[in-house]
């Protein structure tokens, strides 16, 4: 509601719109360079992704190679993997969140995970 009931400045909105749109671009940008890790079996598999989600590195202890035994390994990349990618929407909801909440509560904006 506009006190005194007038009409909204446009270009005030326009322009409040246009400093939403890049602290967003801005946020995007440091999730992409901003890096987050994940492990499983007690840090005998670590994954690091970017904020983004991105995977960036996956580091695994020669304790946690079984040749005969590939299926744990298996289990324990896939888990360190999405222990890292919980960690990376963690952060992008604390980036963005905010954000998108100025932009009307997130649900509708294409591109964010909430």
């Amino acid at each position: 509601m506009i006190p005194g009931g007038g009409q909204p400045n446009m270009q005030q909105l326009l322009q409040q719109a246009q400093k939403m749109q890049q602290d967003l671009a801005r946020a995007q940008e440091e999730l992409a360079r901003t890096e987050v890790d994940g492990q499983a079996g007690g840090g005998l598999v670590r994954a690091t992704v970017t904020g983004a989600g991105e995977l960036r590195a996956l580091k695994i202890d020669p304790k946690a190679v079984d040749p005969e035994d590939t299926e744990t390994l298996a289990d324990l990349v896939v888990a360190a993997v999405q222990a890292a990618n919980e960690n990376a929407q963690t952060l992008q909801q604390q980036k963005l969140g905010p954000l998108a909440q100025g932009l009307g509560g997130g649900s509708g904006i294409p591109g964010l995970p909430f």
